[in-house]
């Protein structure tokens, strides 16, 4: 379905969506959403890998972007088959039924289906090791980790940063809801002294 969608809309722009866990517990959860063609992620902290805590975070950006600004950044949402985004329905449309995206799913067991969003995960990863709690951090310390994760220059933008790749792109509204800001390529840290538990 995604790709014959792809074929009828060869234009239009595809967010990755995933979900980063701490550890194998409980816990706290990163969702993330990459905009493939700018490399540029939104990363937010949820209580939990659950339907509702993802459905607030879409209720939260269609409120703060209104709906035709959203339907604009995320015409087409890619992602796998977890159970906190089973709720295409709730995922799709807004609290009133307005459509505000279109939800597509990997194959199972085809994380390379979205093989963007899995590479970007890396530069998470630089800060946060694999099986460290989530648990520790704040919201506030997530947007720092954006912001240098977008700071950071990459061959694929021919030298650009993901921020200076998006700028015409992203909403003016959309950094300031996020406390999204670019850092200087000299302050760009990506190891675990970013955010110091």
């Amino acid at each position: 379905d995604f790709q014959a969608y792809m074929l009828q809309h060869p234009d239009i722009d595809v967010v990755e969506m995933d979900t980063v866990k701490g550890t194998r517990e409980k816990g706290k959860v990163l969702l993330t959403m990459l905009f493939v063609k700018y490399d540029f992620m939104l990363i937010f902290l949820l209580d939990s890998a659950s339907q509702l805590c993802v459905k607030e975070v879409f209720d939260m950006l269609t409120n703060e972007l209104r709906l035709m600004s959203f339907q604009k950044m995320f015409p087409v949402i890619l992602t796998d088959n977890g159970g906190e985004f089973k709720c295409a329905d709730e995922l799709e449309h807004t609290t009133f039924g307005s459509q505000r995206t279109k939800i597509f799913y990997c194959d199972p067991m085809a994380s390379w289906q979205k093989a963007h969003i899995e590479k970007a995960h890396e530069y998470i990863r630089y800060v946060i090791p694999k099986g460290r709690s989530l648990d520790g951090y704040t919201k506030d310390d997530i947007a720092l980790l954006t912001n240098h994760i977008n700071s950071t220059r990459r061959d694929s933008l021919n030298g650009e940063c993901p921020f200076t790749a998006a700028k015409q792109f992203i909403k003016r509204k959309l950094p300031e809801t996020l406390s999204l800001k670019l850092i200087e390529p000299a302050d760009v840290i990506l190891n675990p002294s970013l955010l110091k538990q």
